[in-house]
């Protein structure tokens, strides 16, 4: 990824956010940003990137949101009461050091207005990950295991619906944090995993959604440091984060965790992921993030793969397993009671998930199948499991690792 688009991934949401304080149209204005990041992707390889580039951005998309307002003739007073209200050089970049109202990143205002309860729960997830996260809608449809068609109209419903309910452009009140704060954690978790672990493909990291993630968790973290679960999940995406320097060899092939070279680990990211869910499990109500941060802890003390105390992490399992029964949690469950009590008892484990439609026919079943039968000394199991997870992965490195696991059989 250019500088350019670097800076454009990490300034969108803001500008967004400024946008829709101001105009209070969502849907006007997301459309005006991604107009406005065009401009900014053509231009500025060129011309260079201005000295303030955020203000350049508002600048432009203002204009545009302005523009469409105008082009509306039933919103004309609206329009007059605008021009009124914003003075000519209201989008004049500031002058270095000097802050201004409406200056303020506003990106968790926005996350919280994407998470309004007049939303479903896949319209609320959806939504923030487009204007939040950046993501494609390819991308947020294969994060919901749902054709990309269902996706866009599903966002685009949503667009239409925060239009409708009028919302201020605010922080939530007290009394309706906990519903909202549910989706917005798990709408960072998603980011996240996109980021670690690309969907599709020739990279396999996409590290600017989890600088992304990791710095709207922490904000989160600044306005909630009594909650457990947004400390569990900024713990559990810095114990998983500090391994990705391990993560892919030179030729960018993907290495599994018991083969990476540990001392490659980000220690200071493993003592902080640390220190926080250890905070989090002894003065807070249980929660499902902490319990994964607190499996991928016992994951990164472990000094060596064969080091790794693989009872208690089978034991965090069951407990998570209790907090959220989703597909991906058997998953990993099934890892772990392979590694404690052999391969045919996480193979039992898998067969639950053969009719679960959310992962039926996803490459991870696929590819956790191979891993076990391999495990338990099924050639021809284990090289058919592993050809049908490369057919079905749309990342490139995740293919091509399931391909020499395959080759490494025949």
């Amino acid at each position: 990824m250019s500088a350019v688009e670097e800076v454009l991934r990490e300034l969108a949401p803001q500008v967004l956010g400024v946008l829709v304080r101001r105009y209070d149209q969502f849907d006007a204005c997301e459309d005006a940003v991604q107009e406005a990041m065009l401009d900014a992707a053509v231009q500025w390889p060129e011309q260079g990137v201005p000295d303030n580039p955020r203000a350049w951005l508002i600048t432009v998309a203002s204009r545009r949101v302005i523009d469409h307002m105008r082009s509306e003739h039933a919103r004309r007073r609206r329009e007059e009461s605008v021009a009124v209200s914003v003075p000519a050089d209201e989008f004049v970049a500031p002058a270095p050091g000097e802050e201004r109202p409406g200056d303020q990143d506003d990106t968790l205002t926005l996350l919280f207005l994407c998470c309004h309860p007049a939303l479903s729960k896949p319209s609320q997830l959806a939504l923030t990950l487009r204007a939040v996260g950046g993501l494609t809608t390819a991308q947020i449809a294969s994060a919901f295991l749902v054709p990309e068609a269902t996706m866009a109209q599903r966002i685009s419903r949503a667009k239409q619906r925060v239009k409708a309910t009028g919302a201020p452009f605010a922080m939530p009140p007290e009394a309706e944090y906990a519903d909202r704060l549910r989706v917005v954690l798990h709408v960072l978790y998603l980011i996240f995993n996109e980021g670690y672990t690309a969907t599709s493909g020739a990279e396999l990291h996409r590290t600017e959604l989890t600088s992304e993630a990791i710095r709207l968790a922490r904000a989160l973290h600044r306005l909630l440091p009594g909650d457990g679960e947004v400390a569990g999940l900024l713990a559990l995406m810095l114990l998983t984060e500090a391994r990705r320097p391990a993560r892919t060899g030179p030729d960018r092939q993907l290495i599994p965790l018991a083969e990476q070279d540990r001392s490659l680990w980000d220690r200071r990211l493993i003592d902080e992921g640390v220190e926080l869910v250890t905070k989090a499990l002894s003065t807070t109500a249980l929660g499902p993030y902490q319990v994964q941060a607190a499996i991928a802890a016992v994951h990164d003390e472990a000094a060596t793969a064969g080091e790794t105390d693989w009872p208690q992490i089978l034991a965090l399992y069951g407990v998570l397993s209790g907090l959220d029964d989703n597909p991906i949690v058997k998953l990993n469950h099934a890892v772990a009671a392979a590694m404690v009590r052999g391969p045919r008892a996480g193979l039992d484990l898998l067969e639950s998930l053969v009719a679960d439609d959310r992962v039926a026919g996803h490459h991870r079943l696929a590819a956790v199948r191979a891993h076990l039968l391999e495990m338990a000394g099924d050639t021809a199991a284990a090289l058919a499991a592993y050809r049908e997870a490369a057919g079905l992965t749309t990342s490139l490195p995740e293919r091509r690792y399931l391909e020499d696991r395959a080759s490494r059989l025949s």
